[in-house]
């Protein structure tokens, strides 16, 4: 019994110290995020009950776990080398979901001011695409720290590349849909904010794909990179088709979303497009 407990006493250490790790890296990121909003966070959730910041700050944490997990899970060097690494890249991780924040005020949600539509109007949908935008940027953040091969470089190049793949996307979502998604959001329409929030969160899960496991090379990452890439920029707009057009045939998705302002449609295609994602990173 005594020799079965040693053996697996560094196993508990170092599960006991994870844990310990975690709450801390969380009590910094929510730190970090506080300092660089122009609100105050705990007043704006629980004071004011502010539920588009709400959505917001819970994928901000869960990005935030994603970031841990992705660090936790690479290779073990030593118990105090494994915290310094996962307590590092974990750090990094905030730092760069803070700046995906940005990137969404200014390049994908770059028609209003997100922090007025979150904090003063208390827009849900807006909250909802900047949870988007968290979760995608936290599942590929994740994902590049997980494997051999990597490293601090890998992680930031792949994180800018998928900021700007997601712009990209972001204008050819409202390209494809028949109304201005800038306009609906800001006017309020919480289903086209649940509707293109969950197609951030569906393109973060498929490039989640590309970027996890070994880096190999440049060549071979970044191909890999760019052909999950194109597969996302066909592949989602066209499963927005199929479940207007196809699945709900006898009514249309964008007039229940566009004039009946429908949340209910906007959580279905939210749904639907995200289990679409979760299945190709599965199959591909």
């Amino acid at each position: 019994m005594d020799i079965n407990f040693s053996l697996h006493l560094p196993k508990i250490i170092s599960a006991l110290s994870l844990l310990i790790l975690f709450p801390i890296t969380l009590i910094v990121a929510n730190w970090i995020n506080n300092k660089l909003t122009p609100y105050c966070i705990k007043d704006e959730l629980l004071e004011k009950d502010n539920i588009a910041l709400g959505v917001s700050f819970m994928a901000y944490n869960l990005a935030v776990t994603c970031v841990f997990i992705g660090a936790m899970l690479g290779p073990s060097t030593g118990l105090w080398q494994d915290l310094i690494a996962v307590g590092g890249y974990s750090f990094l991780g905030i730092l760069m979901l803070n700046l995906a924040r940005f990137v969404n005020d200014k390049l994908i949600l770059y028609k209003f001011c997100n922090v007025v539509e979150i904090i003063e109007q208390r827009n849900f949908g807006t909250g909802v695409v900047q949870a988007g935008s968290y979760f995608a940027s936290g599942c590929i953040i994740a994902a590049s720290l997980h494997g051999e091969g990597g490293g601090v470089y890998t992680a930031v190049a792949f994180f800018f590349l998928a900021q700007i793949v997601l712009i990209v996307f972001s204008h050819i979502y409202n390209f494809v849909t028949p109304f201005d998604i800038h306009h609906e959001i800001e006017q309020g329409n919480n289903a086209a904010g649940l509707a293109f929030g969950g197609s951030l969160i569906a393109f973060g899960i498929i490039l989640m794909n590309s970027v996890g496991g070994d880096f190999i090379s440049w060549e071979y990452n970044l191909n890999l990179f760019f052909k999950n890439t194109i597969l996302a920029f066909v592949l989602l707009p066209f499963i927005r088709v199929v479940l207007d057009k196809i699945i709900f045939s006898h009514t249309s998705l964008n007039e229940k979303i566009l004039v009946d302002k429908n949340t209910s449609a906007g959580m279905l295609e939210f749904s639907v497009t995200v289990g679409f994602s979760i299945i190709l990173f599965f199959i591909i």
